[in-house]
C-alpha cells in the first residue's frame, strides 16, 4: 500500500492518509469542505459540495487518476432534504461518467460540515 499526500487538498485532520493506493485501486479518505489551506467553506450545501469534489479530484490526481476513473462514490450528508441540490452539483462533475454511488444521511460530520465524500477509483 502506498499513502497519498497532496497540498492541493486539505491535510488529514487525524491519523490517516488522504488516500491509499493498492494495486490499480485508489481508496480516498472522506473529504470534507475545507480549502487546501484548511479553511472551512461556509455553510451552503452547493459551495460545500463543489469544494468536496474538488478535494477528491486533487487527491485522485496526486494518486495518478481523476474523476473519470471513479468506480464508486459514497456521500455522507447532514440533511436528505438537500439531496436535489447535491445532485445538481454532482452532475456537473459526473455527467457522462456515472460511477456507482451510495448516499447516507448522518447525524453529524467532522467540523459540523454538511457533506463528506469518499471514492474508490482506478489508476490511469
Amino acid at each position: 500500500m502506498k499513502p497519498v499526500q497532496t497540498s492541493e487538498a486539505p491535510r488529514a485532520i487525524g491519523p490517516y492518509s488522504q488516500a491509499v493506493v493498492t494495486g490499480d485501486l485508489i481508496f480516498t479518505s472522506g473529504q470534507i469542505p475545507l480549502t487546501p489551506d484548511g479553511e472551512l467553506v461556509e455553510a451552503d450545501i452547493v459551495k460545500q459540495t463543489h469544494q468536496v469534489i474538488q478535494n477528491v479530484r486533487a487527491v485522485l490526481r496526486a494518486a495518478g487518476s481523476d474523476l473519470d476513473r471513479v468506480v464508486k462514490t459514497t456521500l455522507f450528508i447532514k440533511d436528505m432534504n438537500q439531496f436535489a441540490a447535491i445532485n445538481d452539483v454532482y452532475a456537473e462533475y459526473f455527467s457522462d461518467h456515472k460511477p456507482a454511488r451510495s448516499c447516507v444521511e448522518v447525524a453529524r460530520l467532522p467540523k459540523d460540515v454538511l457533506i463528506e465524500m469518499e471514492v474508490i477509483a482506478l489508476k490511469k
